[in-house]
């Protein structure tokens, strides 16, 4: 494909590490501002060029960092405005819990071992306190005074383990005005309880949830599968897709009167893929209680799987490991045959995957997807009407300074596999390393936006940089 050129201008440097960034008209104003949330509790919007702090819930935040040499995948994680936010000022944030850090659901990393069963079967046990944290999903409103205030709490989440409770995880579907929360498998490696598979988990899910309506509970119990969770909050859940190990959020592209769905899985140590859909068939999550009640099988054609833990993008989940006459060469083994067979035919095909070693002069080696957004602008003529993505680091340059990659993609209606492309970027970092750690977009999809963090730690303050991709 061909090979793109933009450049980065900065916008704001200095901040915390950004996960979300995306544009919203505030009530009472007339133009369109980029919001910035960081892992650690701030929300800025830009405004004339001034940044100002919309809302700062660092104090509602988890400890981050301690106990991990400062990376932590906690935090918030998501930020949603209403469709009507200009005139109703509801706003949504996800984010992990402060004082509810737990022991974590296993005593030590995990890792499959096919000629073990015991490993393919491990089992959730013990969750009211074999747990890592806990998150939750708020609602929240802009008063009439400019302060932002807590209106109710929609979900609170247990959580496994530390890592993979998305980024960007709260998107707003422009077909049926339904919040989408997107929630990563729970963590670890390898999905060790098989979460994302099982239609009670909420780990692993796409979620649409219904804000309009009211549930009437002011503090949901903290529950990890849809049947803990009150009849009432059931109500307003439907579930669009499983199968998901981590999910750096949903982009929507206008597509003449439908919209392509697009989403990015983060692989496990093989490659990383974006999955593109247009028609799928969402399930009430009561639906989904009654059919495991009754223990029958429901009619799932039109409800999205990607395939994990069997499939990681393209492929059956491998194990890795050094093959011992030849460092530099890999050995790859089946992680989970019998899941790759059961979930070949309902899976989804990536619409494109790129993969941790690529020998191909014109790709690079990735290391984490932590983007995906459509991009519909007229600026970069070269990028119209593709899928933009993003990588944390390129493999090649594993030592310092390091820096993320940006690439591209295009739709095909062919069901063929697409190729992607690199964008350069003619920006200097210096000595300084470069993560890219969150693209985001405005309203119309006509601009784009890439947060940069000096740092794989959240505990490194002040070193992250929003920037605005360009001509």
């Amino acid at each position: 494909m061909k090979k793109v050129k933009v450049s980065l201008q900065p916008i704001v440097s200095k901040i915390n590490l950004p996960t979300v960034m995306k544009t919203a008209v505030l009530p009472g104003d007339s133009i369109e501002r980029l919001f910035i949330a960081t892992q650690v509790g701030e929300i800025f919007y830009i405004g004339n060029g001034v940044i100002r702090t919309f809302l700062d819930i660092r104090p509602r935040i988890i400890k981050l960092g301690a106990s991990r040499g400062g990376y932590d995948e906690r935090g918030l994680v998501g930020l949603a405005f209403h469709p009507d936010f200009y005139y109703n000022g509801r706003f949504y944030l996800h984010y992990s819990v402060a004082g509810t850090q737990g022991p974590g659901a296993l005593p030590k990393p995990f890792k499959p071992d096919p000629c073990d069963p015991e490993t393919l079967n491990l089992q959730w046990m013990n969750r009211e306190t074999q747990y890592d944290h806990i998150d939750t999903v708020e609602e929240w409103i802009l008063q009439p005074n400019g302060q932002p205030q807590k209106r109710r709490t929609l979900l609170n989440i247990r959580r496994p383990f530390f890592n993979h409770n998305g980024v960007n995880s709260l998107n707003f579907s422009p077909e049926n005005g339904k919040l989408i929360l997107t929630t990563g498998d729970g963590g670890a490696g390898y999905d060790p309880f098989n979460l994302s598979q099982d239609d009670m988990e909420i780990a692993g899910k796409i979620i649409e949830i219904d804000v309009a309506k009211n549930t009437l509970i002011e503090n949901p119990p903290v529950v990890t599968r849809f049947n803990e969770l009150p009849s009432t909050i059931q109500e307003t859940l439907t579930a669009m897709a499983k199968g998901v190990r981590n999910i750096p959020g949903v982009s929507f592209q206008r597509s003449y009167s439908q919209y392509i769905k697009y989403v990015g899985n983060v692989g496990q140590g093989l490659v990383e893929s974006i999955f593109s859909f247009t028609h799928y068939k969402p399930i009430p999550v009561t639906q989904l209680i009654q059919a495991s009640l009754m223990k029958v099988e429901l009619d799932s054609e039109g409800f999205i799987n990607f395939g994990w833990r069997g499939w990681e993008g393209a492929f059956p989940t491998s194990i890795i490991r050094d093959c011992p006459t030849s460092p530099i060469l890999d050995e790859k083994t089946i992680a989970y045959y019998n899941e790759a067979v059961k979930t070949s035919a309902r899976r989804l095909q990536p619409l494109t995957s790129y993969f941790h070693k690529d020998p191909r002069p014109d790709k690079f080696g990735g290391t984490s997807l932590t983007g995906v957004q459509s991009y519909m602008g007229n600026g970069i003529p070269d990028l119209k009407g593709s899928v933009v993505f993003t990588d944390l680091a390129r493999k090649e340059e594993s030592r310092p300074p390091v820096n993320g990659v940006l690439a591209y993609t295009r739709i095909r209606y062919d069901c063929k596999l697409s190729d992607f492309g690199v964008i350069e970027t003619n920006y200097n970092f210096g000595s300084q390393s470069a993560y890219y750690v969150s693209l985001g977009t405005n309203l119309d999809q006509s601009r784009l936006y890439l947060g940069v963090h000096g740092s794989m730690k959240v505990t490194d303050f002040n070193q992250g940089t929003v920037f605005e991709i360009v001509p």
